[in-house]
């Protein structure tokens, strides 16, 4: 049985929490690297580990994407209207 089955429609399992102890200029340097690449320290320690099972060939395959935080996409309204006639310039005004 799978987490997926009792999840409601719509949404993820939750994710996976741990303690996590690191040397303290580890740490800095790693909060350091992930504000350079603009994500949190936990989203740059996420990425990494999952970029070292992937080159080891141990990532899973069911893993699914890192979630994407922040605000969500506009909807796509569809493609845009070619038919739709362009802006005729005011009376007198320069082109």
């Amino acid at each position: 049985m799978t987490d997926d089955a009792s999840t409601p429609a719509g949404r993820r399992p939750q994710r996976k929490q741990m303690l996590l102890r690191l040397d303290p200029a580890v740490h800095d340097a790693l909060a350091r690297w992930a504000s350079d690449e603009l994500r949190s320290a936990n989203a740059q320690i996420e990425f990494l580990l999952r970029r070292a099972l992937a080159e080891a060939g141990r990532l899973p395959g069911g893993a699914g994407p890192i979630p994407r935080r922040g605000r969500p996409p506009k909807p796509v309204s569809g493609a845009a209207d070619e038919s739709a006639p362009e802006a005729e310039p005011e009376p007198g005004a320069e082109g």
